[in-house]
């Protein structure tokens, strides 16, 4: 362990009842192995993606599971688009962390290391377990954090300051809000660039996040190109298909399309202007 960490709560103080504790031989911070981020190509092409298109279009394509359930917007009218760096909380225990000085100690784990290899675009994805005590996150880390070019951060639990974040224009979806630091209940910041379970879904290191108000969806790194190519045709049929009910077209004609309407649409897209 860091000097830090096996110092902690092992004062000797009177009272203290986590100085007969063996301390187990752990190194912490845990980290995980490199990764790859995504392409700004492949960013910029599903950043027209909304996330309510990229979890139907996940689904047909067999990823059952990729809507992040729980957080939402701290401020809605925010899209994100981003490679996610990952963080992880785990479960206290005392022979680990513990003590007065927990809070000060925190700058010694992956709270803070993962804050510095943060690249422009990340989305940092914060696996909480939804407590509704642990502040996963707070305005001095959210400014670094947007210094850095952080995207935005998805907290499968609570944030602090969430007034100043709000301020700040950093895009983050949590579960809620709490005047607790990080480690001040029953989690602590324990694994960066390792995977993660966030509101029932798992997000591996470099996967893609698609954020907006309908919430944040995990797109496999290796499956972005096959969901923006759907995505694109399911998007550019809806618009062709609002122009029609909009004119007092039948809804069973155009939404889905049927064989007949899907042939209009194809003649309608090759005569727009921006058509491929």
């Amino acid at each position: 362990m860091t000097e830090a960490l096996t110092r902690t709560g092992a004062d000797g103080l009177p009272g203290d009842p986590t100085a007969g504790l063996v301390r187990p031989d752990v190194t912490l911070p845990v980290r995980g192995e490199p990764f790859e981020r995504a392409d700004a190509g492949t960013l910029a092409r599903l950043g027209e993606v909304s996330s309510a298109t990229a979890c139907a279009k996940l689904h047909g394509l067999g990823i059952r599971r990729s809507f992040v359930e729980g957080p939402r917007p701290l401020s809605p009218g925010y899209r994100v688009v981003g490679s996610a760096l990952t963080l992880q909380f785990m479960p206290q225990r005392e022979d680990l962390a513990a003590g007065d000085e927990q809070e000060y100690v925190e700058r010694h784990t992956a709270l803070w290391h993962v804050l510095e290899t943060v690249q422009p675009g990340d989305v940092l994805v914060v696996q909480a377990f939804g407590s509704r005590f642990s502040g996963c996150l707070g305005d001095i880390l959210a400014r670094y954090f947007q210094r850095k070019g952080g995207a935005g951060v998805v907290v499968d639990g609570r944030i602090r300051d969430s007034g100043k974040i709000r301020d700040l224009g950093l895009p983050v979806w949590s579960t809620g809000v709490t005047p607790h630091y990080a480690s001040q209940s029953e989690l602590f910041p324990w694994a960066f660039d390792v995977p993660v379970a966030v509101g029932g879904v798992l997000c591996m290191p470099g996967d893609l996040v698609v954020a907006d108000d309908d919430g944040p969806v995990i797109v496999p790194r290796a499956m972005a190109d096959q969901v923006i190519e759907s995505a694109r045709d399911h998007e550019e049929w809806e618009v062709f298909s609002r122009q029609r009910l909009d004119e007092g077209a039948r809804l069973s004609d155009y939404y889905p399309l049927t064989p007949d309407t899907r042939g209009e649409f194809e003649a309608w897209r090759s005569a727009q202007p921006s058509a491929r």
